[in-house]
This record gives C-alpha cells, structure tokens and sequence, in this order.
C-alpha cells in the first residue's frame, strides 16, 4: 500500500532544497499547501523588465501522486493576460505525462522553460524594432547626406548637361537676333530708305521758294501812326 503522506513530505524536502529562496509554504494541515515562483532567464536588459515571472500554487490531495494537485496561477510580473491559457495547458499536459509519480518538480521545470521561449521570442521582437528604427534612422540620413553632397557628376552625365546647356544657349541667341532684326537703328533706316533724306531737303528747297507780297507794305507811309502809342 502507497504511503501518500511519506511520499508527499519527501517531495516538499526536495522542493525546498532545490528552491530555498521561491519555495513557500502556506499550510501542512491536512495536507501540504505552498507556493514556488517560477522565473525566466535574465534578459541582459539594466532594468530587467522583460523578465517574466509566475508564481505556482500546489495542493496536496490524499492519493497524490496518484492524482493531480490542485494548483494555480495566483501571481504574475510581466506577464500578458493572453498567455495565461498557455502555461495553465502547458500545466496540465504535464500532469497527464507524469501521473503516479513526484511532477511537481516536472511542472516547474517546464514552466521555466516556457517563460525562456518567451522571453527569447520578445528580444527578438525587440531586435527586429530596433533594427527598423536603425534602418528608417539611417535611410533619414543618406537622404540629408545625399541633399549635401548633391549628385555625383560623370562623364556621361557633363556632357548630358552640356548639351543641353548649348540649345537653351542657342535659343536664346536666335531670340535675341530675331528681336533685333525688327529693330532698326537711325542709320539703318536711312541707308534702307534714302527717299526719306531727300523728302526733307525738298521741304527746305520749298520753304525758301516761299513769295511775298510786296504791295501789302506800299501804304505804309500813309498810315497816320503816333510813336507814342507804341512807347508804352
């Protein structure tokens, strides 16, 4: 006949040497009732709040081992609500595998490396974020970079430039004379039409060809005019 008693407080010893700093226990009477907290692996981070934390409940029944414990989860740190369910799963497909037998010891362990996975699996999701920052950081700055420095001048692209330096050079030459064209100068209009030269020295010709009247001065002297009325 199995010793349930015996075989339960050689477990709590065990327990207790292997966790003396996370192993509590809350009651032996009727049956041993004690709490073990379950922590992950360091994170390397200073402040360490990506470590995960998870405090167990076990107690005793009067066949265990031949039974499962009653336990559950009474305490958490850094741990999401969402992933509760899968450590109380992970909990008890444990008990399925180590029935008849001491697994306390089994579920904590498994536990542990539970919270491990997780918490490699968020320094990756961390990485991954910080690479993206990094990445967008350093993409910000070749833009500035590249606004700086300007582009990279070749061969290829100076004679590119070149040429069309030369058109825009030669349109506007060809405007230029266009305009000018329609713009003649004194002398050019006089060399294209001399009539306008001779029209002016015909006029003058004209104007000293101009007859005077003699007769309207004859009866001058007749005209009874005072000197007086002109010295005012």
């Amino acid at each position: 006949m199995t010793d349930y008693k015996e075989e339960q407080e050689n477990e709590v010893s065990a327990l207790e040497s292997i966790y003396p700093d996370e192993f509590t226990v809350l009651s032996t009477n009727p049956y041993h009732k004690f709490e073990i907290t379950v922590s992950s692996e360091s994170t390397g981070e200073e402040d360490e709040q990506d470590t995960l934390h998870v405090t167990l409940q076990f107690t005793y029944t009067d066949t265990y081992p031949d039974e499962a414990p009653v336990y559950e989860v009474t305490d958490t740190v850094n741990v999401q609500d969402d992933e509760i369910e899968p450590i109380m799963q992970l909990l008890q497909e444990q008990i399925e595998e180590n029935l008849g037998m001491a697994m306390v010891f089994a579920l904590v362990s498994a536990l542990q490396e539970h919270l491990n996975e997780r918490v490699d699996e968020r320094k990756k999701e961390l990485d991954k974020q910080r690479e993206l920052i990094e990445e967008e950081k350093r993409k910000k700055q070749e833009e500035a970079d590249n606004i700086l420095k300007g582009t990279p001048v070749t061969l290829d692209s100076f004679l590119e430039w070149k040429d069309k330096f030369d058109a825009e050079r030669r349109l506007i030459n060809s405007t230029k004379a266009s305009d000018q064209s329609k713009k003649l100068t004194g002398r050019e209009l006089f060399e294209k039409n001399e009539d306008l030269f001779t029209s002016d020295i015909a006029l003058l010709e004209e104007s000293d060809k101009v007859q005077v009247d003699e007769s309207l001065f004859q009866d001058m002297d007749e005209l009874d005019i005072d000197d007086e009325e002109f010295e005012d």
